[in-house]
């Protein structure tokens, strides 16, 4: 039989053959029944559900920079950006009056105190608006760009004003909410979400030859950097604990709704995961380490400090894993790592079989940790039935309603089983 690539001091894989691995992992058999049983059927059932529910009722949403990122246990000091959403208002003034719903992108500059009036011109992509780029001095552009991924769709968002900016236009407007970045030496122009309703009947006006006139005012500022931190919790490893295996979410929000599906959810199975364990009293042989970031919205500016913090022990982290991606009905793990590492976490997913969770996909991902993880450990991120996530994603939809205990429920078990098994395994996964 095949034998693994050996590794350098990370010598268990490279000992081991398929057979072996199936073996070494296979025998958390009886530990992960414990831990389904437990957080499905037994005491801790819904558990992590109403300690949400207690949290979101209770704190509301944590944008950076607000007080209600303010937390009492361990915590570890960063710094970082304090936007403040001022008054915001939008009137379109012809070809008719309509009162315009809108939200500022994070870190969005206002608009001068009388506001701005302009002409709108209305784009379906940056490749439109750089062939109409004639077009757009002293003009409020609107992107009508359609949802394909968020990862392609997110761009509008995130440079949209710039892009704007670099065309003499004097804001931007577009159907996604969320943080936004000015490119260095680019003039900053207000942006601000507007509805798809809105940004399509617009698209249907301007391709009438109609004439649009928006009127936007903008009170927002940004202030200086405010010191916030990233919380933590853990079970210190019996045999190593300088090792660790990390469970994440991000404890920020946007400041609509009250952040329970982002990322509220990945927060407390990340929170419930050390809580199953230590229930069980287990006690793996490295470090299993929760940490709730700050200001993730931002571009995960928590988590970029806190690896800068550690860099002198990232050489031991084991596995970062990341939920930011909602606690619906989970479908397994997507990954990045080593093909002897998918390896081992091929095996770990099937203790997962008796809750129908058991596939193992291709990158883990996740804005906390992609940065680091590619590079210097790998990485997982929980996969959920997340069709409906983008409803409502930084909105005021985003409350507790969205959220299933049942679901939660599976979401937990899965994060505490892969959690434990990998945290406890004879060796490291290989990078």
């Amino acid at each position: 039989m095949e034998r693994l690539r050996t590794v350098p001091m990370r010598g268990w894989l490279s000992s081991l053959t398929l057979l072996e691995t199936e073996s070494a992992v296979s025998k958390y058999s009886d530990i992960a029944h414990q831990i389904i049983n437990l957080a499905v059927y037994g005491k801790a059932q819904n558990r992590s559900d109403e300690r949400l529910a207690e949290f979101t009722d209770t704190i509301g949403n944590r944008v950076s920079g607000s007080k209600n990122l303010d937390l009492n246990v361990h915590l570890e000091l960063v710094k970082i950006p304090h936007w403040v959403r001022g008054e915001e208002s939008a009137v379109m003034l012809l070809p008719r009056n309509h009162t315009l719903a809108i939200l500022g992108l994070g870190s969005s500059v206002g608009t001068p105190p009388g506001g701005i009036e302009a002409e709108a011109m209305v784009v379906e992509s940056f490749e439109e608006l750089k062939k109409r780029a004639s077009e757009a001095k002293g003009k409020i552009v609107v992107y009508n760009q359609p949802f394909v991924s968020y990862g392609e769709t997110v761009t509008y968002r995130a440079s949209g004003a710039s892009e704007a900016a670099k065309v003499g236009a004097v804001a931007s407007l577009h159907p996604h909410t969320g943080w936004q970045w000015y490119q260095p030496g680019v003039a900053q122009i207000p942006t601000a979400c507007i509805t798809v309703e809105d940004a399509q009947m617009m698209a249907r006006m301007a391709c009438r030859g109609q004439r649009i006139v928006v009127r936007l005012t903008m009170r927002d500022q940004t202030l200086p950097d405010v010191d916030s931190y990233n919380t933590l919790a853990e079970i210190t490893g019996s045999e190593h604990p300088e090792q660790v295996v990390l469970l994440s979410g991000h404890l920020d929000s946007w400041d609509m709704g009250q952040g329970a599906m982002d990322d509220g959810g990945g927060v407390t199975i990340s929170w419930e995961a050390l809580s199953l364990i230590r229930d069980l009293g287990l006690r793996p042989k490295r470090t299993l380490r929760t940490v709730l970031w700050s200001a993730e919205e931002p571009g995960g500016v928590g988590a970029a400090q806190y690896f800068q913090q550690h860099k002198a022990n990232i050489s031991n982290f084991n596995l970062v894993m990341e939920s930011d991606l909602g606690t619906f009905s989970p479908l397994g793990l997507q990954f990045t790592g080593s093909d002897e590492a998918r390896a081992i976490m091929k095996e770990v997913m099937k203790l997962l079989a008796t809750i129908n969770v058991t596939s193992l996909e291709e990158h883990g991902e996740g804005t906390d940790v992609n940065s680091v993880h590619y590079v210097f450990f790998p990485g997982a991120s929980l996969h959920t039935a997340d069709q409906r996530y983008f409803w409502f994603h930084h909105s005021d939809s985003d409350t507790m309603s969205v959220q299933n205990p049942e679901e939660m429920n599976l979401c937990s078990t899965v994060w505490a089983v892969v959690a434990y098994v990998v945290t406890d395994l004879d060796g490291m996964l290989t990078r």
